[in-house]
Formats: structure tokens, C-alpha cells, sequence
């Protein structure tokens, strides 16, 4: 059984892709300054995804287009939602074997990239975070679309990620 960060991630993710269903290609390049479009939060955690499981854990770089164009201080670009899923599901695919495998010992030892110290504990806190920030950016852009009657937050977290001790 994966480590319950992992399981965290996963319903986060499930969570993000409810919070987008039924948005149009659009909808989701329409920006309202000075926030990002949909598409670009979605392409922008492809990048956050693929920077700490793929980059940082693994030496990958399966999307280096990603890493351009979505990465934080990027110039603001309106892609569409169908390029930005594809990257995401490729990117996040990609990582899940290797989130498998972490144990709690991983998730605590400390780790150095060039100048950069951290654990993966703490990186996959910020990763939820991120998440949850943009899940919550997102809904007010589709708000500011008119959009109504939208999910409400959390959703069944009881059913699909109750508390599991490590």
C-alpha cells in the first residue's frame, strides 16, 4: 500500500480534475488579470509534479517543454486545457511508480539538489498545498465565468482519504 502522503496526493489530484469538470478549452484559456488561466494552473502543477518526482527524485526530465513554459516566474501564456491534461496524466503516470515506493524513512531524509536542501516529506506538503491554492484559484476563475452550481470542497474525503496512520 502506497505511504499515506501518497494517498493524500492522489485524492488532491481527484480532487483538482473535479473542480475542472465541464470547463470548455475557452473557459479554461480566459484569463482574469493578474491570475493565470485554467489551462496554465494545470500545466504549472505538471511542472511542480514533474520537477520534485521526476527531476528532483529521478534525474528526469520527461517534459522539458513543460519546465519552459509552465515553471514559477514563466511569462503568462494561454495554452490549451486538452495540451496541458495530456502533459499532466504523462507527467503524473510517470511518477506514481516511484511515489509507490517511498517510505516514511524516505519522506524524512534530508536530500540536496545543487544548493537546494530538502525531504520529500516536505516536498510533497508543498505539492498538496499548491494544489489546494490553485483548486481554490481555479473555482473563483470559473465563478468569474458565471459558471454555478459547482463542487463543493472537500469532497468525500471520508470514503476516499480518511486519516491512515503511517
Amino acid at each position: 500500500m502506497p505511504h499515506p502522503l501518497v494517498l493524500q496526493l492522489r485524492f488532491t489530484r481527484s480532487e483538482f480534475k473535479r473542480a475542472l469538470e465541464g470547463v470548455t478549452e475557452e473557459e479554461a484559456q480566459k484569463r482574469f488579470l493578474p491570475m493565470n488561466c485554467i489551462s496554465w494552473n494545470v500545466g504549472h502543477l505538471a511542472w511542480q509534479e514533474q520537477r520534485y518526482w521526476l527531476h528532483r527524485a529521478q534525474g528526469q526530465m520527461l517534459l522539458p517543454s513543460v519546465n519552459q513554459q509552465f515553471a514559477y516566474g514563466a511569462p503568462a501564456c494561454t495554452p490549451t486545457l486538452a495540451e496541458v491534461w495530456a502533459a499532466w496524466e504523462q507527467i503524473t503516470t510517470a511518477a506514481d511508480p516511484w511515489l509507490d515506493s517511498l517510505t516514511t524513512a524516505d519522506f524524512a531524509t534530508t536530500r540536496t539538489a545543487g544548493q537546494y536542501t530538502f525531504t520529500f516529506g516536505t516536498l510533497m506538503q508543498r505539492m498538496l498545498y499548491h494544489y489546494w491554492f490553485h483548486i481554490g484559484e481555479n473555482m473563483a476563475i470559473r465563478q468569474m465565468l458565471g459558471h454555478t452550481d459547482l463542487p463543493q470542497f472537500v469532497g468525500n474525503i471520508d470514503a476516499e482519504a480518511p486519516y491512515i496512520p503511517e
